[in-house]
């Protein structure tokens, strides 16, 4: 896979729906878009703590320890239940601040699945550790801003609406998980 090909891959990944996708859209509904940009580096320092050590051990650790993806794709699950509930029974008239956290952001992304596709799948095809980390480096900070913006232009402004919706996204992907996790 070339450099630019694992940017595309990259980017096509990161802009899919997904729990922290949603966090970040929240963030943007509810707290604004200048407030919500910090929750980027956040998401940037958990997606690195869970692909880096994939990227560089990775592939060998699965390769002995096949029920170790399942069981991660479980506990993404259950985190990601978790969030679909929290959101379902979050209050409208809520500090905007209470909304979305950085801790939830992190812990969210530190579960996300994505996280596992780049650092098994995609990143160890350039063959160059440090240069897929740098293309996920610059790819990920444009698509988290997408999202905020999404939010905070044109999700601000449906009350209720944003966390239930938000909810059953969340659930719709943690059965997904759960179906992942069960098929091994």
């Amino acid at each position: 896979m070339t450099t630019f090909h694992l940017a595309l891959a990259i980017l096509a990944l990161l802009a899919t729906p997904g729990p922290t996708n949603t966090l970040l859209a929240l963030a943007g509904a509810r707290r604004g878009m200048r407030a919500a940009l910090p929750l980027i580096p956040v998401e940037m320092v958990a997606y690195l703590a869970v692909v880096t050590p994939l990227l560089i051990w990775g592939t060998p650790l699965t390769a002995a320890l096949p029920m170790l993806r399942p069981i991660l794709a479980g506990l993404a699950a259950l985190w990601v239940a978790r969030l679909a509930f929290a959101l379902w029974r979050m209050p409208v008239v809520e500090s905007p601040q209470a909304t979305v956290t950085a801790r939830s952001v992190a812990l969210t992304t530190l579960l996300n699945p994505k996280a596992l596709v780049m650092g098994l799948v995609l990143m160890p095809s350039l063959h160059d550790p440090a240069k897929a980390l740098a293309v996920f480096a610059l790819v990920l900070p444009p698509v988290s801003m997408v999202w905020i913006t999404l939010g905070a232009g044109l999700l601000s402004r449906t009350g209720r609406w944003l966390n239930r919706g938000s909810a059953l996204w969340l659930a719709a992907l943690s059965l997904l998980l759960a179906a992942r996790a069960v098929a091994g």
